[in-house]
C-alpha cells in the first residue's frame, strides 16, 4: 500500500446495490472512484458534493448515472449507498422537493434514514 492508497469498504446495502449494476458499469464506477484525492476537502465540486447534518459529513460522488454516498472512515472510505440518479430524482420528486440535489437531501430526514438503514446493517 503506497501513499495515497485507501480501502473502499461497502456495507451490506451498498454492496447489494453495487451487485445489481451491470458488471462493466461496476468496473467503470470503481475505476473512477479510485481517483479520490487523499484530501477530501479539495474535491472537484462537479463530481463531488458534501451533505451534512448534525455533525455527520457525507460525501456524494456523481457519475452520469449513479450517485455514491460515502464517508471517511479509519479504513479509508465507507460506502453507504449506490443509487441510480433516477432513484434520487424520484425520491426528491415524491418528497416534493425542488431540485438542488445535495442541499435538498441534506435537509431531508428520509434521505438520512436511507443512510442510517445501511449503517444498522453492519
Amino acid at each position: 500500500m503506497g501513499a495515497g492508497m485507501y480501502q473502499i469498504v461497502f456495507n451490506e446495502i451498498s454492496a447489494a446495490e453495487m451487485a445489481r449494476i451491470p458488471k462493466e458499469v461496476q468496473l467503470e464506477l470503481l475505476a473512477e472512484f479510485q481517483f479520490l484525492p487523499d484530501d477530501l476537502d479539495c474535491l472537484d465540486s462537479k463530481a463531488f458534493g458534501i451533505i451534512q447534518r448534525e455533525g455527520k459529513k457525507l460525501y456524494r460522488y456523481r457519475t452520469n448515472e449513479y450517485r455514491i454516498y460515502f464517508e471517511r472512515s479509519s479504513e479509508g472510505i465507507l460506502v453507504h449507498r449506490v443509487l441510480h440518479k433516477n432513484t434520487i430524482r424520484d425520491f426528491l420528486f415524491r418528497s416534493k422537493l425542488p431540485m438542488g440535489e445535495d442541499e435538498q437531501l441534506q435537509q431531508h430526514a428520509g434521505f438520512w434514514k436511507l443512510i442510517e438503514e445501511s449503517e444498522r446493517k453492519k
